[in-house]
């Protein structure tokens, strides 16, 4: 009972992994992380009107494994077993670990918003329509992102398999294995799956815990944290004096930071002043 306590404790602690969700628009990431988590990612009242991510979404993932099932059918998140016990054999469930998804719009016009969350990631799911030939223009451009910034730990996500006859998932996975030639995601795994369906999510998670591994955060250095995106809290017009700050959305890289904490904003605003930069 105790070790159960533990376990639930850890799954309500902070994230330690950010994993992006990228490819092209409509080829079903943001679908891909509900299916895990539950949480559908895209909740500004634009995105929920258009069905589409216009903004970086975050979800939290629980990873558990079962001890006694084989792979990948061991594999599942708190979400999908509905708790802490396997639906296949009834053992208790062990935590694994917990990561956060970065969901990134795959609009080309958004296509800075994309690399603003590229920059949070510490491996992505390349999510590929297998209805659409592949590379498909943001397919092609988020890959191409993600090796500019040095996310090279990467699962290759075929999706929606359930509405395409096999024999064209099989020339789609080849079409696939092309287009990665030559990139860091050659020689990614390519897991066929459902999102819509949360079909072979067991397989997709036993990729994500063999390729994407959970990064050594050193909590004794000085606090940095990586900011990719920001909201004015202040109503247009407010005066300078009146103004009250803002909130920033990120992840903290390394360090600790504690409430009361003095926090620096680098670069800064640069202003130009006696013929000099301030």
């Amino acid at each position: 009972m105790a070790e159960l306590e533990a376990q639930a404790q850890a799954a309500r602690s902070q994230s330690l992994l950010n994993i992006g969700t990228t490819g092209h628009v409509d080829h079903g990431k943001t679908t891909l992380a509900w299916a895990l988590s539950g949480i559908w990612a895209a909740k500004h009242s634009e995105e929920l009107k258009r069905g589409v991510t216009l903004r970086l979404g975050y979800t939290d993932v629980v990873a558990l494994k079962c001890p006694n099932c084989p792979p990948p059918q061991c594999y599942t998140t708190l979400h999908l077993a509905g708790g802490w016990t396997c639906k296949h054999c009834n053992s208790p469930l062990q935590f694994l670990r917990k990561f956060s998804f970065v969901d990134c719009p795959g609009h080309e016009m958004l296509m800075a918003t994309m690399l603003a969350g590229a920059t949070l990631m510490d491996g992505a799911l390349l999510v590929i329509d297998a209805t659409a030939p592949c590379p498909q223009p943001q397919t092609r451009e988020h890959l191409k992102a993600l090796e500019i910034i040095g996310v090279d730990k990467i699962v290759i996500v075929q999706n929606k398999i359930d509405v395409v006859p096999k024999e064209k998932i099989l020339e789609h996975y080849r079409q696939i294995l092309e287009f990665v030639e030559g990139t860091p995601a050659e020689g990614a795994p390519i897991i066929p799956v459902s999102a819509l369906h949360a079909v072979n999510m067991d397989a997709l998670l036993q990729a994500i815990d063999e390729v994407i591994s959970t990064p050594v955060r050193d909590e004794s250095k000085p606090p940095r944290m990586f900011v990719a995106r920001s909201f004015d809290v202040n109503k247009p017009g407010t005066p300078p004096e009146d103004l009250k700050g803002g909130v920033l959305g990120g992840s903290v890289v390394q360090g600790v930071v504690r409430v009361g904490d003095e926090v620096e904003i680098r670069p800064g605003i640069r202003i130009e002043k006696g013929g000099g930069r301030v």
